[in-house]
């Protein structure tokens, strides 16, 4: 039994490794173990098993890693018509000529959102967004439109989560909740990183359910709350769109 727990404790390790590189292109030991905060020896020994999977690749020269081929054999499974991230690619880089700014999807996977696809802004100074992070899901535009568009009894169930934050379920968030319903998108202004506003819509599939959010981004200077209340129609249009071809 303790063999067990110990296999499944490698392996959930052996993931979180993997994840570091949502963010960074490659990555040294010190660095891998400092942001899954393990022993270096410990990272050591799960990288050299990952690496014979060809999970991860070692640059000798540089002593540093990064993904492997196995990664993108594994990926390739996901290159199907029905994937959001893929099909709603071309209506998502027509939003961003349009308006100019960068535009991502967002997906809810538990307590969090992750960025499953964006298109960068074009602009000299934009918002970067690089897709696999994951983000919390009570601040941001995004989260707001996942929550508030979400089943009663699911927004329930997440509202009363032991990880929500207390201040996140105050009558102040419900009216948001709320407001958002009625508006049909949110908005947030350096709600959770400074200088970086975002205006989102939700997207429903053609059974009417929530399969995404849709959001544009950009410098809160230039992403005022009056222009994404002038951008807001365009994009809960373009999500409109986006949802009539989804199943």
């Amino acid at each position: 039994m303790e063999d067990g727990k110990l296999t499944v404790r490698a392996v959930e390790r052996a993931l979180d490794i993997l994840l570091c590189f949502t963010q960074a292109e490659d990555l040294s030991l010190t660095e891998i173990a400092s942001r899954v905060e393990l022993h270096k020896s410990t990272v050591h020994r799960l990288l050299a098993s990952l690496e014979g999977k060809g999970f991860v690749i070692r640059d000798p020269a540089s002593e540093r890693y990064r993904l492997g081929f196995s990664v993108w054999e594994l990926s390739a499974n996901l290159t199907h018509t029905d994937d959001p991230a893929l099909l709603l690619l071309p209506e998502m880089e027509r939003l961003r000529d349009v308006l100019g700014e960068t535009v991502s999807l967002y997906v809810r996977d538990g307590m969090e959102r992750v960025r499953v696809q964006a298109v960068q802004s074009n602009q000299a100074i934009r918002r970067v967004a690089p897709i696999g992070a994951r983000l919390p899901l009570y601040v941001g535009a995004s989260s707001k439109v996942l929550v508030a568009f979400a089943e009663h009894a699911e927004q329930q169930a997440l509202l009363s989560h032991a990880s929500w934050p207390a201040s996140a379920g105050t009558a102040a968030y419900l009216q948001q909740l709320q407001e958002v319903r009625e508006l049909g998108y949110a908005t947030s202004v350096e709600e959770r990183e400074p200088g970086a506003a975002a205006v989102s819509a939700p997207i429903f599939d053609r059974s009417h359910r929530l399969a995404a959010a849709l959001a544009l981004s950009g410098p809160s200077n230039r992403l005022t709350v009056e222009k994404m209340k002038e951008h807001a129609p365009a994009l809960m249009e373009a999500a409109r769109r986006m949802g009539k071809m989804l199943k």
